[in-house]
């Protein structure tokens, strides 16, 4: 029978975009813990050496990195084109890069809204994609999309990145009923508000991170969600109570109140 949590992938493959930071270097570090062999990935080589130096010596596991602005075209098919020359099996895929832009929509600058879409959405669907297959064809493997509890409704002043991670949800749930019968899972994690770079990146406020969990908690409930062949996961007990009482009201009304959370003062 196979494990729950990082211990389902002993001896496996996994790949793991965005492994530099935050809930990718979680998760990459729970399951080395877990004895899985590891391909990370991330744009920024010194920290994914780092990270791999770490983890071998820790762990004893392989660690394979690959440096890759996911964003661009044709980077999931060479991080696909690695791992098959180099004979990996990929038992998991997470696919967890991503990023978000806070804002008004009209004043985000384009390529930025367009960028975020490639990776959060595009490359997703390219990098499952590829693996997929394989999977089916052995009947067995597993999935995990990091999504966010932004997914279930409209999220004013970040709406790009909300919108994102609804077809991110989507695209797991979808997948994971269509693939079942062959013995793959697919997963979205849906995290809430997290103590990562990502607030950074986007420039969001701090009041919106006020309840943050750790990328650590969110990495083990992920994981041990995936395990338990659960196609969505949401992290946090608040974080799911919420998404239940959202599901009541109109979701204009909720796009009201999102926007008073993280909106910027009116004038």
């Amino acid at each position: 029978m196979a494990g729950t949590g990082p211990t389902r992938w002993t001896g496996k493959w996994a790949l793991v975009t965005g492994a530099s930071a935050g809930i990718g270097m979680a998760i990459a570090q729970q399951l080395a813990s877990g004895r899985t062999n590891l391909v990370v990935t991330s744009r920024r080589t010194e920290r994914l050496t780092a990270l791999a130096s770490d983890l071998k010596a820790k762990n004893g596991v392989k660690v394979e990195i690959f440096t890759a602005d996911l964003a661009h075209p044709g980077a999931a098919r060479e991080i696909y084109a690695f791992t098959s020359g180099k004979g990996i099996e990929v038992g998991l895929l997470v696919n967890n890069a991503g990023f978000g832009a806070y804002g008004y929509t009209h004043e985000i600058a384009e390529e930025r809204l367009l960028e975020m879409v490639r990776l959060n959405c595009s490359t997703v669907v390219e990098l499952t994609r590829l693996y997929l297959p394989s999977m089916v064809q052995r009947r067995h493997g597993d999935i995990m999309i990091v999504a966010s509890t932004a997914a279930f409704q409209p999220v004013p002043f970040i709406s790009a990145y909300a919108a994102t991670k609804a077809f991110d949800l989507s695209f797991a749930e979808g997948p994971a009923e269509e693939v079942r019968r062959f013995g793959v899972r697919v997963s979205a994690l849906c995290p809430g508000p997290t103590t990562t770079e990502f607030q950074e990146v986007a420039q969001q406020p701090d009041r919106a991170f006020k309840a943050a969990e750790s990328a650590e908690k969110v990495a083990r409930v992920g994981l041990e969600g995936l395990a338990r062949g659960e196609s969505c996961v949401i992290s946090g007990t608040r974080n799911r109570w919420m998404i239940r009482s959202e599901r009541l009201a109109p979701r204009s009304f909720i796009a009201k109140m999102a926007a008073k959370v993280i909106g910027p003062p009116e004038n």
